[in-house]
């Protein structure tokens, strides 16, 4: 690792209190001008000023004492690697009030962060920019130089200079807006004044956008921002919003604290949305619905995202992080409260259940990697903050949230939120000052149950046994940390508190017991257990840890998966477990492959949703063999019944949940070669492609798969022509996303050099390279040495961003052997980028991690394949 440079954060002899800011963007030259009278407190005598500022140049700076005489400051003396400026006086400045005034100039830069160009087309098709702002974490002094640290809030008077035909919008409702004096085609437009916040939830956007608007039933007016003549397509965010906001003033008993708030659709976004206090940015695909052309999975995810922007307004924005480490605090809840908005708006998404799948597994498979990180991370330097916006951050800090709150009880675990909002509104707080609050209202020992949780990194494996006497189970658990390279070894091992639930099969979804795991082990004697009935531990799948049972214990569990009894999310959280176990290599790939034929009845979206995941990763894996073909036939097998009783088309009644079922499970088939599944999805393309019968929204993205991962050259400029004629951005993420299934190597090169184009995005370039490398073997190593040749241009692209993190993570995670980890840690040891350190780390344990797995256990599961497929003995 390159060494860590030294950072200091910024001085505190002068501080802000309200900033009066004006900008002028010239959207031809991509410039702006600015202006920025600060009223500050001096708290002890100094000749200089230490801000906050990158790529801005300073004109003119001067301070005004209260009641005294105008000093100009005498230089300014830049530390760009510290994206720090010193302005420095002739005289000292006193104790007391003062205003500073400072006169600069910037670039509206094509990066995606600071105060930055975003391109669209206009309803008549010509390109166009607009002006826009990403802030968080580090570039609010991109577009104005401050004191850019979260804890040091002031308020703020905003004043933009714009054309007078766009749009503008800042965080508050426009108090004032007349024409400019200087120029007849601009207009001055003024916002209100902030509530004290931190710089980096600043936004304003300048642009030409359509809206639609309602009150929500607590009297805050909620506008959803759409590209001009789509506003049709904000409704259902809208909708989303306004139910959303009463449900949170009500569940954290604390108003919503601004007038308005805007929703708005930016066209070219990093993230997948951004939380500023009052003005909530979004990619266009997080935000829009058209309800004729997007499918259920895009609704449910505008739904999360919506829910999560939406919960930051008080857990972020009003409470807002000391400082960078405690961002997971900021983002786990945010990630976890989403999901209870979402259930309260959708009941019939079954949305906690897909939490398991979408959140926790994740982070548990990240977790289990020596490169993994504590949740809580010190971090100085902007390039390390960046890096701390991973899965661990968000998954993990929402997983171990939503144990917290399942140990607590919602009443007491509501009453502590309560506490900590009131107590530190409009101020900063880190975790512990959260677990105070929560300890107090709950009288469970929360802050030495979490800070096991939160300040190492891993989690445990526990192991299971029992045994009957009587009438009597007594069930032993032990713990150690689990690795995804195998059983812990080291001396010193790590231990957790850890909330221990158990179940039995007379009541699988209630916990008969509860204990707190705290130490090695524990013995638990439950009464009036028959010999006959089954014990599970952790129903719901709520606490953190991997379970490993004794192949007795296992054994009786197998029948719950196959009738049913077993509640959908103990079935994912069985099947999962052992899945992970398997890749540790603590038992053989074919135990799983058998559980996963237990499955064959199943009805559950979000359980076939894991297990085709897990399939996919087994896929992948042994694309490294010469029996892939085998491992396909076990998939069409696996998937062959379920697809047949949904059919292609819906049925009355159905819902959300079938709709996702069924593109899962007919993309699957349509992969694996499954040969009714290929040939109706052709004869739907072509209906499709010829407007004789359009595809619906769901059954898009596994018919295009289908006849790519199938097809030519000719399918291939079929499907380029769609995304060219594709009007929304979800169309053209959904193409994007499967383009490379494609599987000859000359066409594979072509949607390589299309993802670079001018007709992909910058933020979706990754997911299309992604694509290639996860769609083929001749895929990754087409994508991985495309990343190397293009390697200038996308780290140019994304700077320090985390999409370079994801990208680097889509195209080198799928390799098996040892040459290509020792390939990937040269090329990045040549080729620095800051922000993906720990990403690049991590791909290499996984390459190696396959790599193990492949020679430890390919001959089994080709011999298990073959007996499946030979008729057995008489």
């Amino acid at each position: 690792m390159p060494e860590r440079r030294p950072f200091v954060r910024l001085p505190t002899d002068v501080f802000p209190v309200n900033y009066g800011l004006c900008l002028k963007p010239d959207l031809i030259d991509f410039t702006f001008e600015g202006k920025l009278e600060a009223a500050v407190e001096v708290t002890q005598p100094t000749n200089q000023i230490v801000m906050n500022c990158a790529d801005i140049d300073i004109i003119t700076a001067s301070f005004v004492p209260e009641g005294g005489e105008e000093v100009n400051a005498t230089g300014f003396n830049y530390q760009n690697e510290d994206e720090k400026v010193t302005l420095s006086f002739p005289s000292t400045l006193q104790k007391g009030s003062a205003i500073l005034k400072i006169d600069f100039v910037g670039e509206l830069n094509d990066k995606m962060k600071g105060f930055y160009r975003s391109k669209y087309a206009s309803p008549s098709g010509e390109v166009r920019y607009a002006a826009v702002t990403q802030f968080e974490a580090t570039d609010a002094r991109r577009a104005f130089p401050c004191w850019d640290e979260p804890a040091i809030k002031a308020t703020f008077d905003i004043t933009l200079i714009v054309p007078k035909e766009r749009v503008a919008l800042s965080n508050m409702n426009v108090i004032d807006r007349k024409p400019y004096p200087e120029d007849v085609s601009l207009v001055e437009v003024k916002f209100a004044t902030t509530p004290i916040m931190s710089t980096y939830l600043v936004a304003f956007v300048i642009g030409e956008y359509d809206f639609v608007e309602a009150q929500s039933s607590d009297g805050v007016l909620v506008r959803v921002y759409t590209p001009m003549g789509k506003a049709e397509q904000g409704k259902f965010a809208l909708e989303v919003a306004t139910k959303t906001l009463p449900f949170y003033k009500d569940y954290f008993d604390v108003p919503y604290p601004l007038p308005k708030i805007d929703l708005i659709a930016i066209a070219d976004f990093a993230a997948g949305a951004m939380e500023n206090w009052g003005l909530v940015t979004y990619r266009e695909t997080a935000l829009l619905i058209d309800p004729k052309n997007s499918c259920s999975s895009s609704r449910q995810w505008v739904a999360l995202v919506v829910g999560h922007e939406l919960a930051h307004q008080w857990f972020g924005n009003l409470v807002t992080m000391e400082w960078w480490t405690h961002l997971w605090l900021n983002e786990g809840f945010a990630s976890w409260i989403e999901y209870l908005c979402v259930d309260h708006c959708f009941p019939e998404y079954d949305i906690w259940t897909q939490f398991v799948s979408a959140d926790y597994t994740r982070a548990l498979e990240l977790d289990a990697l020596d490169n993994s990180h504590p949740i809580e991370v010190n971090v100085g330097h902007p390039s390390e903050v960046d890096e701390i916006f991973d899965a661990i951050s968000y998954s993990k800090g929402a997983s171990v949230i939503r144990m917290l709150h399942d140990y607590i009880g919602d009443q007491d675990f509501r009453k502590g939120m309560n506490a900590y909002l009131l107590k530190f509104q409009h101020k900063n707080a880190s975790t512990e000052d959260l677990w105070d609050c929560l300890e107090q209202a709950s009288g469970k020992p929360i802050a030495a149950v979490m800070s096991s949780w939160t300040q190492q990194m891993g989690f445990p494996i526990i192991v299971v046994d029992q045994e009957q006497q009587g009438d009597d189970r007594i069930i032993k658990l032990s713990q150690k940390k689990f690795c995804a390279s195998g059983p812990h070894s080291a001396e010193e091992c790590p231990s957790w508190m850890v909330p221990v639930s158990i179940c039995s099969s007379d009541n699988p979804s209630h916990a008969r017991h509860k204990v707190l795991l705290d130490g090695t082990d524990a013995t638990i004697t439950l009464s009036n257990v028959r010999p006959d009935q089954w014990v599970k531990i952790n129903p719901g799948t709520v606490g953190f840890y991997r379970l490993q049972y004794s192949a007795a214990m296992l054994e009786s569990l197998l029948p719950g998966v196959r009738d049913l009894s077993l509640p959908p999310v103990d079935r994912l959280g069985l099947q999962n477990d052992l899945f992970s176990l398997s890749r540790a290599g603590m038992i053989s790939t074919v135990e799983v492959l058998r559980l996963m034929e237990a499955f064959v009845n199943e009805p559950n979206y979000t359980v076939w949703s894991d297990l085709s995941c897990n399939l996919g990763v087994l896929s992948s894996l042994l694309s490294h063999t010469d029996f892939h073909e085998e491992i396909q036939q076990f998939i069409r097998d696996l998937f062959t019944p379920v697809g047949l009783s949904l059919g292609w088309d819906s049925k009355p009644g159905e819902g959300h949940l079938e709709a996702l079922l069924r593109g899962l499970v007919l993309g699957k088939l349509g992969k694996a070669g499954h040969k009714a599944t290929l040939e109706e999805a052709r004869h739907r393309f072509k209906e499709h492609v010829e407007g004789r019968q359009i595809l619906s929204a769901d059954l898009r993205s596994p018919v295009y798969l289908t006849v790519l991962k199938h097809g030519d050259s000719a399918t291939l400029d079929t499907m380029l022509k769609l995304h060219k004629l594709a009007d929304m951005q979800e169309e053209k993420n959904r193409i994007e996303r499967v383009l490379g299934a494609i599987s000859a190597p000359d066409l594979i090169q072509k949607v390589l050099i299309f993802a670079l184009s001018d007709d992909v995005r910058p933020q979706d370039t990754v997911s299309v390279i992604g694509g290639v490398a996860e769609g083929s073997k001749q895929g990754r190593k087409a994508a991985w040495k495309f990343v190397k040749d293009n390697w200038e241009e996308l780290h140019n692209r994304y700077q320090g961003g985390f999409l370079i993190s994801r990208l680097i993570k889509l195209s080198v995670d799928g390799f098996a052997n040892d040459k290509m980890a020792a390939e990937v840690k040269s090329f990045f040891e040549s080729h620095h980028a800051p922000a993906a350190e720990r990403t690049v780390q991590q791909c290499c344990e996984n390459i190696l991690l396959n790599a193990a797995w492949l020679k430890r256990d390919t001959d089994d599961i080709y011999q298990y394949l073959l007996q499946r497929k030979s008729p057995l003995p008489v």
